[in-house]
């Protein structure tokens, strides 16, 4: 069955209503075994396994960046059965990027064949490839194999030849999590100038057929407003639509899923600011 990941409606439907477009929604694309939606780990649990990186070298935790660089952002790989949907490319295209960062959703059920064949492409990269976990990447409860092949879901990277701090967070169950947001609030203490923080889940829609998974309304104002003048860009996936929007100085970024695009964002960094173009593979 062709089902989309789960779905918060922020708008006043009940009921019957409420269900059918529910069901409407969730009837659109992202082939997912629906037992595999409802089997997933605890976001605490996966927070209590902090600083293990099992994937992620030394030398990728002390990033070492010029003070003008670009890296690649994309999402939404869901990569099945060994099949990377043309990924294995991505090393043709990365062009000088100093480092590239995947938002999320890197498999469609969490195997740990395809986490491998993840992991046998971003080595070929010749750069840091930074993991974000997705919801897809803990359906039927594989967090262990996640953190036996990658590590934590939450870390924080810093650049120690330029003013660069990036921040990887957990939403894959659709929330932060008191814990998470107040980590990410003591560290935006001592980041760096440009900070750039990405997680899988995206907390704007533009229109009630987007899906959003950010479940409560109050913990996305919060986080908006810990970002404001402290960071540079929020990345996020999961929606498989691409939307840009800008609040408080910060650029919010959503890209569209790479399945079925073939997008990718690369981003560039300089002492004039942020500036991106989206590219196709």
């Amino acid at each position: 069955m062709a089902v989309k990941k789960a779905v918060l409606l922020r708008i006043g439907f009940t009921g019957t209503a409420a269900l059918l477009i529910a069901g409407t929604v969730l009837l659109q694309s992202c082939n997912v075994d629906l037992s595999g939606l409802f089997v997933s780990s605890d976001l605490d649990i996966r927070l209590s396994d902090k600083n293990i990186f099992n994937f992620l070298s030394p030398e990728d935790l002390s990033l070492s960046l010029p003070d003008e660089y670009s890296f690649i952002v994309l999402n939404d790989i869901h990569i099945e059965d060994g099949n990377a949907h043309g990924l294995e490319k991505l090393s043709s295209v990365m062009n000088g990027a100093a480092f590239a960062v995947v938002n999320g959703d890197i498999t469609q059920n969490g195997s740990r064949k395809d986490l491998q064949k993840f992991i046998e492409i971003a080595g070929g990269l010749g750069v840091p490839c930074y993991p974000v976990i997705g919801n897809h990447d803990i359906y039927f409860n594989n967090w262990p194999v996640w953190k036996e092949m990658i590590g934590s879901t939450c870390y924080r990277i810093d650049s120690g030849t330029s003013s660069t701090s990036i921040f990887v967070l957990d939403s894959a169950t659709g929330t932060l999590g008191s814990a998470q947001y107040e980590w990410l609030e003591e560290g935006l203490k001592t980041a760096k100038r440009y900070t750039l923080v990405f997680t899988h889940t995206n907390i704007f829609i533009e229109s009630p057929a987007d899906l959003v998974q950010f479940t409560d309304v109050r913990e996305r104002t919060r986080f908006m407003d810990l970002l404001k003048g402290r960071s540079e860009a929020l990345f996020m996936g999961h929606a498989h639509k691409r939307m840009v929007h800008e609040a408080g100085g910060v650029r919010y970024i959503t890209i569209e899923d790479y399945r079925s695009t073939g997008v990718y964002c690369r981003v560039h960094v300089s002492r004039a600011g942020l500036s991106w173009e989206f590219e196709r593979l």
